[in-house]
């Protein structure tokens, strides 16, 4: 049974993020996947201090963190998962805070000591896990995706876990109304990539 973790840096509950991501857990879901979603916005995680102790520790397992939160427990379950869903709506031309906390995070991920002029990835020599983007934002969709670095930021989370991603959903002209309903074709392209994951 695949494992799937979906990762949320959206602010809005119910806005449009939650909606995709929430189509994809459970089509996941009705062909036997164990599916868990992170809200980044309820999760416990610090800033990351820049400290990187993490960083100095040898191996391919994630360095330790000095911060005692719930990030410790959060790499757990991307250890553990098979594939994920990596979501964040568009904030001023970019991902959100939120989820910009949680890559800051993933330094955990990787090997730079002291003297070294590039970090290494931990993961680099391991198979690839299976990654799904998800985005939106007010503009048109394409103009999203070509001009705004939301999803270059969550491949770069991919990357760092060690994940490919296999397919992107960004939906535009979401500030078209207070609460806007994603349409019968954004809901049928979720259900698609998402099992894509499995």
């Amino acid at each position: 049974m695949a494992v799937i973790l979906a990762i949320n840096g959206s602010y809005r509950a119910g806005g449009v993020t939650d909606q995709v991501v929430e189509v994809m857990t459970r089509s996941l879901k009705e062909f036997g996947a164990e599916v868990e979603t992170v809200f980044l916005r309820d999760y416990p995680i610090e800033f990351c201090l820049n400290c990187r102790v993490c960083t100095q520790q040898p191996g391919e397992a994630p360095g330790k963190c000095v911060l005692q939160d719930g990030m410790t427990g959060l790499i757990e379950k991307i250890e553990r998962s098979d594939g994920y869903i990596l979501a964040s709506p568009t904030n001023v031309g970019t991902a959100t805070a939120i989820f910009k906390r949680f890559m800051e995070r993933l330094a955990v991920y990787a090997y730079w000591t002291w003297g070294m002029k590039s970090p290494q990835y931990r993961k680099i020599k391991q198979p690839k896990k299976k990654a799904v983007l998800v985005s939106s934002c007010a503009a048109p969709g394409l103009i999203g995706r070509l001009f705004f670095n939301t999803v270059k930021e969550l491949k770069a989370t991919a990357k760092t876990i060690n994940a490919q991603p296999v397919g992107t959903i960004f939906t535009g002209l979401v500030a078209s109304a207070p609460r806007h309903e994603i349409s019968a074709k954004v809901k049928a392209k979720s259900r698609v990539l998402a099992l894509k994951l499995l």
